[in-house]
């Protein structure tokens, strides 16, 4: 089985209030790209991976009038792709949903949230991911309330071989300091960010936790939004989101080698940004599926789709492009016998 996750970026954009695709020549979010050829190199994309389930971040938007399920639904019988079934979790406000899109033969999938309801005031340990979660991150002896602007997927998985998975979609906060315009102010923001991001990450790893104590099978697939070494600020805290995601008990070979010391050898990148003022790119490792110790055994096989630095991809020019046009992010994919 395949499965996989991608961050599509401005997804939304490319569907109108009644979730229908808008093929036209008007620019789409990304930069220089038109929604129809966004539309055109995303059909590509997602029929080269043919993933028997992919984890869609920055899905299109649910609210008054949209419906993510509707919307990539839609996409889906667009191309005739065999992922046709949608499931998803909380709806947010920020027009970027996390959703996965799946092929019922292969699979089935219900949204299963664990952990309590939450008022206001928050709770400690585990509260269910539309709540807000009491953690006291810099031992000031006053504790912050951290809530996810995106709360995360979690599924109860069964495949059509019998495996039962938990399986969790996650979209973490972004670290960068969006706009601040003066460098101190860049600071201020850029460590606060990376305060709730980091407290984000130890809720999710405590939800783990509990899984793992239960004997389940968990995989945690998306944009983590974080990677050693990313930024000068990681050291405040001494550990990156990364980190106490995988803890002792996690895996994905990608982020096991961003930890491990530079002289191991280059990182992997799943992401590519450009920096106009300086007009070069810059990428980075952001996009992740990981996977609890007892999955090791299913013969797990990992792949990043990167159109430079995968051969298979390079390759072949048609998807080469699509991948650049598609998308900021590059889709990651897992292959295990389950």
């Amino acid at each position: 089985m395949r499965l996989a996750t991608y961050n599509v970026e401005w997804f939304a954009d490319l569907f109108d209030q009644a979730d229908r695709l808008m093929v036209d020549d008007e620019p789409s979010g990304r930069e220089g790209v038109t929604r129809a050829a966004q539309i055109e190199a995303l059909g590509k994309v997602f029929t080269a991976v043919d993933a028997d389930a992919v984890m869609v971040i920055e899905a299109p938007n649910t609210g008054r009038r949209q419906d993510t399920v509707r919307a990539l639904e839609g996409f889906a019988a667009a191309f005739d792709l065999r992922t046709r079934r949608v499931v998803m979790g909380f709806a947010n406000d920020t027009h970027q949903e996390i959703a996965l899109l799946y092929d019922p033969d292969r699979l089935r999938a219900r949204h299963d949230p664990k952990g309590e309801e939450t008022g206001k005031k928050g709770r400690r340990g585990a509260p269910r991911f539309d709540g807000t979660f009491r953690i006291d991150l810099d031992i000031d002896a006053t504790e912050d309330l951290v809530t996810f602007s995106k709360p995360p997927l979690e599924l109860e998985v069964t495949t059509a071989g019998g495996t039962r998975l938990r399986v969790i979609g996650a979209h973490l906060k972004s670290k960068a300091p969006h706009g601040e315009k003066t460098r101190n102010g860049m600071i201020r923001a850029a460590i606060e960010n990376r305060r709730k991001q980091l407290a984000q990450a130890v809720w999710l790893r405590a939800r783990i936790d509990e899984h793992i104590a239960a004997g389940e099978s968990v995989i945690l697939m998306g944009d983590l939004n974080d990677g050693p070494g990313l930024d000068e600020f990681e050291n405040l805290f001494g550990r990156s989101s990364v980190e106490v995601l995988l803890g002792d008990d996690m895996f994905d070979p990608h982020a096991r080698r961003a930890v491990q010391p530079r002289a191991a050898g280059a990182v992997p990148t799943t992401a590519r940004f450009l920096l106009p003022d300086e007009d070069r790119y810059l990428e980075a490792l952001l996009d992740y599926i990981m996977v609890s110790q007892d999955l090791m055994a299913r013969r797990p096989s990992w792949r990043i789709w990167h159109p430079f630095d995968d051969l298979r991809c390079w390759r072949i020019p048609e998807l080469r492009d699509a991948l650049l046009t598609a998308s900021d992010h590059f889709p990651v994919s897992l292959d295990i016998d389950i």
